[in-house]
């Protein structure tokens, strides 16, 4: 797994400009560095965002239906309580970020890495992943529920209380995660990759979900 990038890695970053004032529907921001600004319950509907760079930016709240994200670099940023359904994510990089209370329903996302990110409560029900990893990352009842899962990894990940109930996995890689906490959804591991001591510490539920009676 490559390490994160820094942001004078980014091929755009010489032609950064800073971002000065609020955020709006069907914004265009484009090549624009968000460093440590605040938003506080933006309107930013159907904006767009497009090689950008958010360094130590807070977004509380606030409504982002079907914004769009394309290579986006974004390091120590906090997501908090905002709506992100339907949004599309594109060549994405998330590091050392927390996203808490954050709704990503029907979201997509495609090349996306979060490294070193703490996701806390985040809502993927119905959500598109694909070559997704989460690298690191702690992940605290976080649902995936109907969510469509494809190439999706999870490295040195600890996952706790996580919903799969009714999502589709394809070459989805549990082996390299730190923790498989899972509420629910075990059969929906049919189409991923998990290691036998996370098949030993799932054995009872997976039993139960197929309603096998174990004998003593």
């Amino acid at each position: 797994m490559s390490r994160p990038r820094e942001r004078a890695d980014l091929p755009f970053a010489p032609h950064l400009e800073p971002h000065t004032g609020g955020l709006v529907s069907s914004g265009d921001y484009d090549t624009a560095l968000f460093d440590g600004n605040v938003f506080d319950e933006p309107e930013a509907g159907h904006a767009r965002f497009i090689e950008c760079a958010f360094s130590g930016a807070v977004f509380t709240g606030g409504r982002y239906r079907r914004a769009r994200l394309s290579d986006v670099w974004m390091h120590s940023v906090r997501w908090v309580g905002a709506d992100l359904g339907e949004t599309t994510w594109l060549d994405a990089e998330v590091i050392a970020s927390a996203l808490a209370g954050i709704q990503l329903f029907g979201a997509e996302l495609t090349r996306v890495v979060f490294h070193d990110c703490k996701l806390d409560s985040v809502n993927f029900r119905g959500a598109t992943l694909r070559e997704v990893s989460f690298v690191n990352c702690r992940m605290v009842e976080v649902d995936f529920a109907g969510a469509t899962l494809a190439e999706v990894t999870f490295p040195g990940s600890l996952l706790e209380g996580t919903r799969f109930d009714k999502a589709r996995m394809s070459k989805v890689d549990f082996t390299q995660a730190a923790g498989l906490g899972m509420k629910d959804g075990y059969d929906a591991l049919a189409g991923a990759t998990i290691s036998g001591g996370q098949l030993i510490e799932m054995a009872p539920m997976l039993a139960e979900t197929l309603g096998i009676r174990v004998a003593e």
